[in-house]
């Protein structure tokens, strides 16, 4: 394996062909790519074990809301300062210690529900934590991608990694309803803390220089008001580029009214009558759906109208949204549900490779942050209007709701922002 750029083709020489496994030449890659399935699989039992939890003890669609109210408002700040640490600190040691945290908060969590001494404000507790690891982490996952493999390879790993991401939420749900279903919840709690285990080790594996690389003659100090300053230099970057804010306001369109990932126990009841094996099957199908989105990425890696693409694919999740909220069996949920996944899969495999893309290495932790911060805001707002909506009108309602929404807010933003309309980009 290798950690460096290949050498360019020689005038006259056929290039090699970059395919999706191209990336796993470089070593530093794989310990990014372990690291991350890793992590996939924590997150995922983790939201499905907690929210099952609490869904049970309370009984309570409102309260599962409650989840996202806690995650708004830790989110927002840490997303600050974790976009701006990832372009100021030592990337791979950044994510090793966010990962660590998140490894304590969920071992407290098991032995809390081993000592069946766990309560609902401890999932609460839980959440926040894991909300602020979570979003100080991420900003420098993002931006690790661009050190690890050379800007030819580039769109092929950010597909590698959400398919990845994908398989490991397929398994991470079926893991989560066998153990669930035949073990109880307590050792669906343990088993979220020992999969955060590799996740905190194999960054620390990755032998590149991964600290951000500054422009000459600039000085990083530190201080709250050097943390501010350099957030507002990341919003400026995004605000004045041409396509940046439309990726943004897409992602935010599409999921305010439609986010159903952290209420999908209560959807599943109200929809098809569901209990934690459903929650799990439908988890599993909806992220196969990913992983085949993210496949269409690389089969239309010579189309260039990478903006339009997102925008197809955005219109074609909110379709699948309205056609989630007319299903009354549990096999037609998976169909849509499986659909809705393709089509979100396609539209943040380009969006992650497109802020990859056209970001300096200097600034590529503050652009990945405040597209996070948009995405996550947008999660949390997103769950708590579903998860009190569907309290009040019910699932069917909300989601057709939600949906006719998602349309309009699409095409609104194709027809303003024409950068995006225009962006094109070939692999080769």
């Amino acid at each position: 394996m290798s950690n460096s750029t290949p050498p360019a083709a020689e005038p006259g020489e056929r290039p090699t062909r970059v395919t999706i496994w191209s990336p796993f030449a470089y070593r530093d890659y794989v310990m990014l790519w372990l690291g991350s399935t890793a992590y996939t699989l924590t997150t995922q039992l983790s939201v499905l074990v907690t929210a099952v939890w609490l869904f049970e003890e309370t009984g309570s669609a409102a309260r599962l809301a409650l989840l996202g109210v806690v995650q708004l408002f830790v989110q927002i700040v840490a997303l600050i300062w974790g976009g701006t640490l990832a372009d100021q600190l030592d990337r791979k040691r950044l994510l090793a210690g966010m990962q660590a945290v998140t490894l304590a908060a969920l071992s407290v969590l098991a032995i809390l529900a081993v000592a069946d001494a766990l309560m609902p404000w401890h999932i609460y507790a839980a959440t926040a934590v894991l909300a602020v690891t979570t979003v100080l982490a991420s900003p420098a996952r993002g931006a690790l991608t661009a050190n690890v493999v050379p800007r030819t390879h580039l769109m092929h790993a950010v597909s590698a990694d959400n398919i990845t991401r994908q398989v490991g939420s397929i398994l991470a749900p079926l893991m989560f309803a066998g153990v669930a279903e035949y073990l109880g919840l307590t050792a669906a709690f343990v088993m979220a803390a020992v999969t955060a285990i590799p996740s905190v080790l194999m960054p620390l594996a990755i032998r590149a220089d991964t600290r951000a690389v500054l422009a000459p003659g600039q000085v990083i100090t530190g201080g709250p008001r050097e943390v501010v300053r350099r957030a507002w230099e990341g919003f400026t970057f995004v605000r004045k580029h041409q396509f940046l804010p439309g990726l943004y306001l897409l992602d935010i369109g599409m999921t305010v009214f439609t986010f159903y990932r952290q209420v999908l126990p209560a959807l599943a009841s109200g929809l098809f009558r569901g209990g934690a094996g459903a929650v799990g099957i439908l988890t599993a199908a909806n992220s196969l759906g990913s992983v085949l989105g993210s496949l269409v990425v690389v089969a239309f890696e010579r189309y260039p109208k990478k903006g339009l693409l997102i925008v197809y694919a955005t219109v074609g999740f909110s379709v699948s949204v309205f056609l989630f909220g007319t299903a009354s069996v549990l096999w037609a949920g998976v169909i849509v549900i499986m659909l809705m996944g393709g089509t979100d899969g396609v539209s943040v495999t380009m969006r992650e490779t497109m802020v990859q893309l056209e970001t300096p290495d200097a600034m590529r932790g503050r652009t990945v942050s405040l597209g996070l911060l948009a995405a996550n805001t947008a999660n949390n707002v997103g769950t708590v209007w579903v998860g009190f909506l569907a309290a009040e009108v019910g699932a069917a309602r909300t989601m057709q709701f939600g949906g006719l929404i998602s349309i309009a807010i699409t095409l609104v933003v194709w027809r303003s922002v024409g950068g995006l309309r225009a962006y094109r980009y070939r692999t080769s």
